[in-house]
Formats: C-alpha cells, structure tokens, sequence
C-alpha cells in the first residue's frame, strides 16, 4: 500500500510539474508576444505624435504669417475706408479686450474716429436688474423717441442707447449732447455700464464686441437677444453697425449665431474672426460695406457670405466733413 500510494503521488507530482512548466511557457510567450504588441503600438503612437506636432507647429507658423501679413498691408487696405465717419464701440459683458483693442486701431488705421466706449457690466443682463433696466429707460426717455408698444425691458433701453450713442446726421456727428451724457451717467450709476473717451458724443457707425465665451444656462437665450435688440437699434439709429466676435460666437449658444438666425441679422453685419488681425480687417471692411447701405456675414462660421466682402466695397469720396 505503501509503494502504490508512493508511485501515485509521484505521478500526481510529476503531471503537476508537466503542467507548471506547460503554463509558465505558454505565460512567458503571451508575455512576449504582449511586449512586441505594447513596443509596437508605443512606437505608432509616437509617430503619430511627432506628425500632429509637426502639423501644428506648420498650422502655427502659417497663423502667424498671416497675421503679420495682415498688420503689413491693412494699413494700405484700409487707407481711408472711414474718412469722414466715426465709431463708437459697445463692448457685451465677457468682450475681449484684446479684440477691443485690434478693432480699434483698425479703425484708425482706416482713418476713422473712435467717439468712445461703452462697456456693458454683468449687471446689465443680470435676471434680477430688468426691472432696474425697464425704468430707467421710461425714466430716461427723451421726447420724440417712441418705444414700439410690445417692447421689453432690453428692447426699450436698446432704443434709448443707439439715440445718444450714434446719428445718420454727419452734422451732429462729434457733438456732445447734454442729454445723452445724462443717459450715460444714469446707466452708470445704476452700474450696468461704464464708459471712456466720449461716447455722449454721438457716432455715425457702432461696432458692437461680441463676449469671448458664449452666455452659459437658463437665461443665454434672453441674454443675447438682449443684445441683439442692442445691435439692430445701433444700425437702425446710426448709418450702419457691425457685430464682432470669435469663432466661439459663431457657434450654438454665441451672440453671432443668435444673429444671424434673427431677423435683425439680415440688416447688421457680423464678423466672426474678430480676435484675428486679419479679421479685425475684415471687421473695418465690413463697416464700410454698411456705410454703403448693405450689409454682410463675414468669417468661417457657418452660413458665411464669405470670408471677407467680395468685392471690397468702394472708398468713401472725400466730402470735407469731420465728425
């Protein structure tokens, strides 16, 4: 019994052996095989690394020549598209003001006067300041403005700025008025704008700054229509506006998009590469394509007009007037 149990469990002994060494074979080829896969695969991956970084850097440095051929040849491009006629800028709540800045000096640049500034605050388009909003603009109203009878808290104070912001008439152009700069200070004082330079000193054209970041949550929506109504009395109010913004603004959710799926969109020009030099240009061009008494959607966003005007409207003829 001995001697059986003895040659069973040395079988038994031997068979597991057998079967280890079986298993940690058939381990150490998976294992390999496993390597070569993950040496394989790491080296692929690497490669198509160093091509999307190469792809990036070329994309990067052609960005960059463009825009250095932008601030080259604007200043011929522009030479004196805005002679005689004078902006003032409306910048939304989140405006960049880096994109403030460029458009600024490409209306110099296109020898254009900057009146001033108006920057809208967070409170201006808060929930809880309509009411605010709604009373300053009966408050405010001069005689002669008319607010259609359906028309909200934004749409009355839409109405309100474009009257002291911006004129058709090149005759007032440039001229402080005492009542505009009273309805300036209010809305200051209220906190739902802040100024710089002359803004009281109406504008023939506007250009209002579309914010850096679409509006986010339940009230995005009246937000920007809020600015809409903005941007169509400006235009309806002066000879002509234009709305500037990114690629971010163009898309679901941004001012540009609201734009130009409104009505209003179909009269106010719209600039979606405004944070370019080249589209801070476009955004000049754009202007004077309103000055002409048409209007455009300029840019990459969808729905485009085209990149630019095509063809580039007229220079305005010298008629000796200074805003």
């Amino acid at each position: 019994m001995i001697d059986f149990r003895y040659h069973l469990v040395s079988i038994v002994a031997v068979f597991l052996a057998l079967a280890t060494g079986l298993l940690l074979g058939s381990t150490s080829a998976v294992q390999e095989v496993s390597q070569t896969v993950a040496d394989k695969s790491l080296q692929y991956i690497q490669k198509n690394n160093d091509e999307l970084r190469a792809q990036v850097t070329a994309q990067d440095e052609q960005l960059a020549g463009q825009e250095q051929y932008a601030q080259v040849t604007g200043p011929t491009v522009l030479a004196d598209r805005l002679k005689d006629s004078s902006v003032v800028f409306v910048l939304a709540p989140g405006a960049s003001e880096q994109t403030r800045t460029g458009l600024d000096a490409a209306v110099k640049s296109a020898g254009g006067t900057v009146s001033g500034w108006v920057s809208l605050t967070d409170a201006y388009l808060a929930d809880g300041e309509a009411e605010v909003v709604d009373q300053l603009a009966e408050q405010l109203k001069p005689t002669g403005l008319t607010y259609p009878e359906d028309a909200n808290a934004y749409a009355k104070a839409a109405a309100l700025l474009a009257h002291v912001l911006v004129t058709k008439d090149t005759e007032k152009a440039g001229h402080e008025d005492v009542a505009s700069g009273a309805v300036l200070e209010a809305f200051k004082q209220a906190g739902l704008l802040t100024t710089s330079g002359n803004p009281a000193a109406r504008a023939t054209l506007a250009l209002l700054v579309a914010p850096g970041t679409p509006y986010a949550g339940d009230g995005a929506e009246t937000d920007n229509n809020a600015l809409v109504a903005l941007a169509g009395s400006l235009d309806g109010a002066g000879q002509g506006t234009v709305v500037a913004g990114n690629t971010a603004s163009a898309e679901s959710g941004g001012l540009l998009s609201a734009l130009r799926s409104a009505e209003i969109g179909e009269r106010v020009s719209s600039v979606d590469t405004a944070d370019t030099a080249t589209g801070q240009i476009v955004g000049v061009l754009a202007l004077n394509v309103e000055m002409n008494g048409e209007s455009g959607e300029y840019g990459t966003g969808s729905g485009v007009s085209g990149f630019l005007p095509d063809p580039l409207p007229p220079v305005p003829a010298d008629t000796g007037a200074r805003p």
